[in-house]
């Protein structure tokens, strides 16, 4: 006579759980054991969400206040660099006495701050030379006038500067104020 327990199904609870399954001890527990389990790592992944989420909400915030605070003080370096200029006026403007000389020559000192501070803020200067090519990106022509007399110029090109133009970090601030030649 056979053994009837040779021919019973292998006990599975020792075999490995297929991928993707919980582990083979998680099977043996009640349904409410396992609900339990299952709460407490929803509990788990709903507490990693919200504190990711949390992160995200403080490093936007801080973004903003970066942002805000670039804004508010962008002109910090350019007013810094424009005070020894106010400082110069006002010494000027404090010598009761002084003479034409002495006002044109601090003039010409106060200028060449000022120069300065626009530069190293990378506002430079656009006043083309008689002659150059006229660039309505660069130029705007306040008047057209023919060439002159025993100069030959091609139509279209700067004849005088009325007013320098800026530029600010290679964008217009100002265009340069030209008169330019007619066409013949």
């Amino acid at each position: 006579m056979e053994n009837p327990q040779e021919h019973q199904a292998p006990d599975m609870t020792d075999a490995p759980a297929p991928a993707g399954t919980e582990s083979a001890p998680a099977q043996n527990l009640s349904p409410e054991q396992r609900l339990a389990e299952l709460e407490a790592k929803h509990a788990e992944v709903a507490d990693a969400y919200l504190r990711a989420k949390a992160e995200s909400e403080n490093t936007r915030r801080r973004a903003d206040e970066e942002m805000s605070k670039a804004r508010k003080f962008a002109v910090e370096g350019f007013a810094d660099s424009l005070l020894p200029v106010k400082d110069s006026l006002e010494a000027a403007l404090a010598i009761e006495n002084a003479t034409a000389e002495q006002l044109r020559e601090g003039t010409h000192a106060t200028l060449r701050q000022l120069t300065a501070a626009l530069e190293r803020n990378k506002v430079l200067e656009i006043a083309p030379p008689a002659g150059t090519k006229f660039d309505p990106h660069q130029h705007q022509a306040i008047s057209v006038v023919p060439a002159p007399e025993g100069i030959e110029q091609e139509a279209g090109t700067i004849v005088a500067v009325l007013q320098k133009g800026y530029l600010i970090a290679d964008r217009v601030l100002r265009p340069a104020l030209v008169t330019v030649t007619a066409p013949s």
